[in-house]
């Protein structure tokens, strides 16, 4: 018998699972995820599990891991300090694809070098103003090295490593090991997020382990890349910017292999979010632009996803313009009532009930804060620092902790950097109220809900006649704006076929007429004609309604709700090698490998040399991260040119892909 562990840290859950031999989910768990060190979520989660097999550690054969801490730091900008050394370019080039803007004032270098689109050398390498710029640098945690057509040479990349690391020890991402494509700003940004990235992953990699080997788990450890492929620890350690988006990917993968759909939209509903991606022939699409996190457009493949601000924690907010009123949902996410309550009964339920007690509704009723353990709270302002003086180690109402109304920006700014929690209605919440949830404090949520209903619209009335209407109000909410992203994901797809972006498409009152069956002189008929495949512990609550909306199948797999760690531990262990072959002067091919160009009088000679150093290099790399069975695919992409009646060889570009299952280790 073998067993695998997936798992996975989400927004508000970690979770983990066991799966024997690659067919069956023998056991699952969840844990609260700790933000301050996510391992520590990790290590519950793993050690709930075994509890609940009732396996011994050392039956556990391999382990693999999904994260979402490299997508949460480059969009709220986390990492540490880094530093480019940019060569052959011009200063004005650190303005191109927001290459400035992903330095956050860290130190760049713009050095003389490089080489031409041919591989040959543009000018030389200036060693003493790059030794010059390390003599003066401090506190550099990694250095991002990009040159100009390094994919075609990357003599002066190599060069400019070797030097950095004979001098100061300090890793060094360089852009050519990222991506074999053109573009050198847009190499460069991959470059500096990945070399602000190394420390952080390194350290949650080497938490994760030592987690295992307490639990007794001596197996290897895998991480999930963003195009859902595995690869092994010490890669993630080398290339963490290969794993954002690992935790939507890995949920398209457990997707897949739950229901064993060959096309289908996948939806995943976490605490903030909701991920829409697309699985055609059974796999999931890759995003050909490669993927963007953080407002950066990286060079990374990545499954194409779309996400929305959009989950089971996002706040309730009451629409107070018109006569009608109403509510939306999110984007920002904030800690259900139904689980402060849960940790902080005697606050909770007393500040509820003197609220409930009022005439009027306060502005912060049913709103709470809380300090979050173990995030450091360097360099805030003194309005910060007092009301983190005031909360201290409890939890508060806001009405209790907010004094003036210059606070209120003083705690946004809190909230933004992650020091500060605070809590209010969410759907969760909702779902308490109707019965669908169970998991935290109920009459906590129906409180909460009561005072909720209570705020008044633009006509004077109130917003709901009782916390049950309220609660089904935010439920319809949370479908219609599901329906919405799942039919703009839709439209997206079939981008060009009816003239309007996808977000109107959705919103155009034909298709919310279409939606409705319109019967009149014209009839009117709307439907996602795609299956959709629900995924996220509270799916089972939200996507039967979604389903009947958008008139599709829906399916709701078995074990839904832990769908991320699944796919972290049933795919493959997969690597791509890409090179090109361009013909400088008529009968000449050049082939761009690794330790530089050569040239050969024939074509197909000179693409043969070049598949076979890809196949050697991406054989071997699947191997060393621990793969078996491998399986070798080459894609060949030759550019001709039409010249005076004849076909001339322009230029060819040949990817080779390795896969292979992840070796088991026998206890």
């Amino acid at each position: 018998m073998a067993l695998a562990l997936g798992v996975d840290t989400g927004g508000t859950y970690t979770d983990a699972v066991l799966i024997r031999d690659e067919r069956e989910v023998i056991a699952w768990a969840k844990s609260l995820t700790t933000r301050a060190d996510l391992a520590i979520g990790v290590g519950r989660a793993i050690s709930a599990v075994l509890q609940d097999a009732r396996v011994s550690p050392d039956q556990i054969g391999l382990a693999s891991l999904s994260t979402t801490l490299a997508t949460n730091a480059l969009v709220e900008g986390q990492g540490g300090r880094v530093a480019l050394i940019y060569v052959g370019f011009r200063d004005s080039d650190l303005e191109k694809h927001g290459l400035k803007e992903a330095l956050k004032g860290d130190p760049a270098l713009v050095l003389a070098g490089g080489h031409n689109h041919a591989g040959g050398e543009k000018q030389p390498l200036d060693l003493a103003a790059l030794e010059a710029f390390l003599d003066s640098s401090t506190g550099i945690s990694g250095y991002a090295v990009a040159a100009q057509f390094a994919t075609r040479n990357p003599a002066h990349e190599l060069e400019v490593a070797r030097v950095i690391t004979e001098k100061t020890g300090i890793p060094v991402t360089c852009s050519h090991h990222l991506s074999a494509k053109l573009n050198g700003p847009k190499r460069a940004v991959t470059a500096v997020l990945n070399a602000r990235l190394i420390g952080m992953i390194d350290r949650l990699i080497g938490r994760a382990q030592d987690q295992l080997r307490v639990q007794g788990i001596t197996a290897p450890m895998m991480v999930v890349r963003g195009d859902g492929a595995l690869m092994s620890a010490e890669q993630a350690r080398e290339r963490p910017i290969e794993t954002i988006l690992s935790g939507p990917a890995a949920s398209i993968v457990g997707a897949r292999w739950l229901t064993e759909v060959d096309d289908a939209l996948v939806t995943d509903i976490g605490g903030t979010t909701t991920d829409v991606a697309l699985i055609r022939n059974g796999k999931p699409a890759i995003d050909p632009a490669g993927a963007q996190v953080g407002g950066f457009r990286t060079m990374v493949e990545a499954v194409a996803m779309r996400t929305h601000g959009l989950g089971g924690d996002s706040q309730v907010h009451v629409m107070t313009e018109g006569l009608r009123g109403g509510i939306f949902l999110g984007p920002r996410r904030v800690l259900p009532v139904s689980l402060i309550a849960a940790e902080a009964p005697e606050v909770v339920h007393a500040a509820l009930d003197e609220q409930l007690r009022a005439t009027t509704v306060g502005e912060h009723d049913t709103r709470f804060a809380r300090r979050v353990p173990g995030v450091p709270a360097d360099g805030v302002g003194p309005r910060e620092a007092a009301l983190l003086d005031r909360l201290g180690d409890q939890v508060l109402p806001l009405s209790a902790l907010l004094q003036t109304r210059m606070e209120h920006g003083a705690l946004s700014r809190l909230v933004d950097r992650g020091v500060v929690q605070v809590c209010g209605v969410t759907p969760s919440d909702a779902s308490h109220v109707l019965g669908r949830l169970n998991d935290w404090d109920g009459p906590a949520a129906h409180k909460a809900l009561e005072l909720f209903a209570r705020k008044r619209i633009g006509s004077g009335e109130q917003l709901a006649k009782s916390a049950e209407a309220l609660a089904q109000m935010i439920v319809d909410q949370l479908t219609e704006q599901t329906s919405l992203t799942l039919l703009e994901t839709a439209f997206a797809e079939e981008t060009g076929q009816f003239g309007l972006p996808a977000p109107e498409l959705a919103r155009h009152i034909l298709t919310q007429r279409g939606l409705n069956r319109h019967r009149g002189l014209v009839a009117l008929d709307a439907a996602l004609n795609v299956d959709v495949v629900g995924l996220g512990a509270s799916a089972p609550s939200y996507y039967p309604a979604v389903g009947d909306r958008l008139h599709c199948n829906m399916i709701l797999p078995e074990h839904a709700g832990v769908a991320n760690a699944i796919g972290a531990v049933v795919g493959r262990l997969t690597l791509r090698r890409s090179g090109t072959v361009t013909s400088p002067s008529e009968g000449r091919y050049r082939v761009h490998l690794g330790d530089g160009p050569q040239d050969f009088s024939e074509s197909e000679t000179a693409l043969s040399v070049l598949e076979a150093a890809l196949k050697g290099e991406a054989e071997a790399a699947v191997r060393d991260a621990g793969a078996e069975d491998i399986r070798v695919t080459v894609d060949r992409d030759i550019r001709m040119a039409r010249v005076e009646a004849q076909e001339v060889f322009v230029e060819a570009l040949i990817t080779v892909e390795a896969s292979g299952r992840p070796r088991v280790a026998i206890g």
